[in-house]
């Protein structure tokens, strides 16, 4: 093959360059015309927008009961387990009787024998009564026979000291009598106490509920104090929170407030501050406070809650979700300037309120942006405002 001449391979370059329309600068681009695209646009403005405190919340039965025992004494059957319901009156527990129906036996020995001394007592007082009757009447008599000189002194200082002697012994009986009474009485206590212990020995349920713990098996030794079961109340609950101080005068008695239980789907609901602890705790300086939640609800005790509770307002710059972009770790929107030039901007974002979220930094309020971003919107783009 012959090689091709160096002049005929120049002529032929000369000639594509002019078909081309003329020479470009190395490294420059002749700048065309932006793109345009339609979308929303709105001015950025500062709102009133009610600022509500996020409390962490554990949901727990607003009735909740530790069953405890009376008496000493083996546990011999217990009638329910964990998660089962029982209502009010319901038999859970069943300690040893015997020790109980020994003590009413006792109680019982006792009172007929305060009886018994009560009876003689007052025996012993009827017949003091008489014999003072009697030594009253010969003292009497003795009184006018030594007015007539009929008895010597010494006669009438006998009978004297006797009469003497016999309102004593009625004063004994007496006091033997109410001593007797007091006997009694502290039988009759005794044995009313006996037969209380023996009701007892059947632990029964307080109310409808449900039982969340078993803390003793059959077999084990019951004193009194000791935890048997835990109990709580079905259908009321409350949603359990701490406020810091700074926010307690924000919070009122009736006011109502928005509960999100995660378990539940995020459901939201409305609950009302039932109870506020009127004593901050020393360490962590905030509020007990209790929300009431509704009957209707399928809650369990120890769920997690968040509690937003309102605490006054605030000027906010607020705009639409629609309006942030996320390009990989970033955060921003489109601020439409005067040439109508969509720029891209990075901004800091704050808290959501609904469907709008807030600006912290980034977009001051007067500045307008594309408030719902097409997906193809590009930095630079002119902007068409549609309504």
């Amino acid at each position: 093959m012959k090689p091709v001449p160096i002049f005929i391979v120049t002529l032929w370059m000369a000639a594509v360059l002019s078909a081309c329309g003329g020479d470009i600068a190395p490294g420059n681009t002749p700048p065309g015309a932006a793109r345009t695209i339609q979308a929303p646009v709105a001015e950025a403005q500062i709102s009133q927008e009610a600022v509500r405190y996020e409390a962490v919340a554990t949901i727990n039965a607003r009735t909740a009961s530790t069953i405890s025992a009376k008496l000493m004494g083996a546990v011999q059957r217990v009638h329910v387990q964990e998660g089962d319901a029982v209502k009010s009156g319901d038999l859970l527990v069943t300690i040893d009787p015997r020790t109980v129906a020994a003590q009413l036996d006792q109680a019982q020995a006792g009172l007929r024998e305060a009886m018994r001394a009560q009876t003689s007592a007052v025996s012993s007082r009827d017949a003091a009564a008489a014999a003072a009757d009697l030594a009253a009447s010969t003292h009497q008599r003795y009184e006018q026979l030594l007015q007539e000189h009929s008895v010597s002194q010494q006669e009438f200082d006998e009978v004297q000291s006797r009469s003497r002697q016999a309102r004593a012994a009625l004063a004994q009986a007496e006091a033997m009598v109410e001593a007797a009474r007091s006997r009694v009485q502290q039988a009759r206590a005794a044995l009313e106490q006996a037969t209380l212990a023996r009701k007892d020995a059947q632990v029964v349920a307080p109310y409808d509920g449900r039982v969340t713990a078993k803390l003793i098996e059959e077999g084990d030794l019951a004193a009194p104090g000791t935890p048997l079961l835990n109990i709580e109340q079905e259908g009321r609950f409350c949603a359990d929170l701490v406020l810091p101080e700074r926010h307690i005068q924000a919070v009122q008695i009736g006011q109502k407030v928005t509960v999100r239980v995660p378990a539940l789907d995020e459901l939201e609901v409305a609950g009302e501050v039932g109870r506020i602890v009127p004593a901050a705790d020393a360490r962590s300086r905030s509020f007990e406070v209790k929300v009431a939640m509704p009957s209707d609800l399928p809650l369990k005790s120890g769920m997690f809650a968040r509690v937003f509770l309102p605490i006054g307002g605030a000027g906010l710059l607020m705009v639409p979700e629609t309006a942030i972009v996320q390009q990989g770790q970033l955060t921003g929107l489109f601020v439409v300037g005067e040439e109508q030039i969509a720029r891209f901007r990075l901004v800091r974002t704050g808290k959501s309120l609904g469907d709008r979220v807030e600006i912290i930094s980034g977009l001051k309020a007067g500045q307008r942006y594309v408030s719902d971003v097409p997906v193809t919107l590009q930095d630079g783009m002119r902007v068409e405002e549609v309504r």
